[in-house]
């Protein structure tokens, strides 16, 4: 079992109408939870998150945008994963093949690791690009070598709320494929694509998603420290093309003893959908073709520290941070939506400082939403053994 929970302060320099905001906020407040039975062959995971409670109307985030919120992170499900895989070797005495079956709440095989724990506090624009998580999936998987494969058949609607279960009329209305590669120590190359049914309609009546993911992936030594680089690729398309979106992100960390440095490079192309009246925070759900008003892209660059911390006799770690973006957005195509006009300008800086308190083995390292297979897959210890986890 394992916890964490970060307090931030956030301040931004430009906000819908113009003008500046500041907020503190207590950010991602989960409870982990792993176990296995008969020997690593059946093991379940629990992700409990307490963003409902602590930030009911999101957190200030340049470029945030989802499940009805806007220039802000929205919260996640009280239940944000919770997962039993059954994994079987097959192929001669020394299983050579292992295979897994998954199924429960949670992340579907897709895309990158959930930002979650990822190296910049700041939520990038492109995290209902490049995840798909919250959804009752059911997930096989085949790991042989240097090779694994994942299939997924979830529900595509998008939680509304924090306390929100997935639609369960709607459970294999979607799907998603991921091949992974481990060509190296330490690296990992993976290719995903998934057609998700109607996500910001729970009903079923939206736009379809086409997704098409690329990601390469990296953990090693540098000069004697350790060294973390992610890149990764995204389109999506809308509507038989009506709507089309791409992203680029690459992100890396440099760790000087307790220290960490780290950069985030990032350009996404955001939808502006119709906002709702008697706020500038929030967006007309459920979400249509046409409450599309147009495209912004996003490019911003974020450069952070954070230190790492053990208090000598406690069983408890922290590391403070301090976080600087620096975004821009630009009009893309025809819409009517201007984001000069919207923002009174189109530059924006953000700064964040805060702490993030973790109890337990992990809890700051944890990759989030691997399941069956894919959670023998462990590039900090540089390869793909095959071996199953007691």
């Amino acid at each position: 079992m394992s916890g964490q929970a970060t307090v931030a302060g956030t301040w931004v320099s430009r906000v819908p109408h113009g003008g500046s905001l500041a907020e503190v906020r207590v950010v991602r407040p989960m409870l982990m939870g792993r176990g296995s039975l008969f020997g690593g062959r059946l093991r379940g995971v629990a992700t409990l998150d307490g963003e409902g409670w602590t930030i009911p109307e999101a957190e200030l985030t340049v470029g945030g945008w989802g499940e009805g919120f806007v220039d802000r992170r929205h919260p996640h499900t009280y239940f944000h994963e919770l997962m039993l895989a059954g994994v079987e070797r097959i192929g001669g005495p020394e299983g050579a093949v292992q295979v897994s079956l998954s199924a429960g709440k949670g992340f579907v095989a897709f895309g990158s690791d959930d930002p979650m724990n990822r190296v910049a506090f700041r939520y990038p624009v492109n995290h209902h690009w490049s995840q798909i998580l919250e959804r009752a999936v059911l997930i096989g998987g085949i790991a042989a070598g240097p090779v694994m494969a994942e299939g997924s058949l979830f529900n595509g609607d998008e939680p509304e709320e924090p306390g929100q279960w997935p639609n369960m009329e709607r459970f294999g209305d979607s799907w998603a494929a991921r091949l992974t590669l481990l060509p190296a120590r330490g690296l990992e190359v993976a290719g995903s694509y998934a057609k998700v049914h109607s996500p910001e309609h729970r009903d079923g009546a939206g736009l379809d998603d086409y997704k098409v993911h690329a990601m390469a992936r990296w953990e090693g030594m540098a000069a004697g420290h350790p060294l973390y680089a992610m890149a990764e690729w995204a389109r999506v398309e809308e509507g038989d093309g009506a709507f089309v979106y791409h992203t680029f992100l690459a992100e890396g960390a440099y760790e000087l003893g307790p220290t960490r440095l780290y950069y985030q490079f990032e350009r996404t192309e955001r939808p502006e959908e119709e906002r709702v009246l008697d706020t500038k925070w929030r967006t007309i759900r459920p979400h249509l073709d046409n409450s599309t008003l147009g495209t912004t892209r996003w490019t911003i660059n974020t450069l952070g520290a954070g230190r790492e911390v053990r208090p000598r006799g406690w069983p408890i770690q922290a590391r403070p941070f301090l976080e600087a973006s620096y975004a821009r957005a630009t009009k893309v195509g025809d819409g009517v939506f201007d984001p000069e006009v919207w923002y009174k300008g189109t530059d924006f800086w953000s700064l964040s400082a805060g702490v993030t308190i973790a109890v337990g083995r992990h809890a700051l390292d944890h990759r989030m939403g691997r399941y069956g297979v894919a959670e023998a897959t462990d590039t900090r210890q540089g390869e793909h053994t095959g071996e199953m986890h007691e």
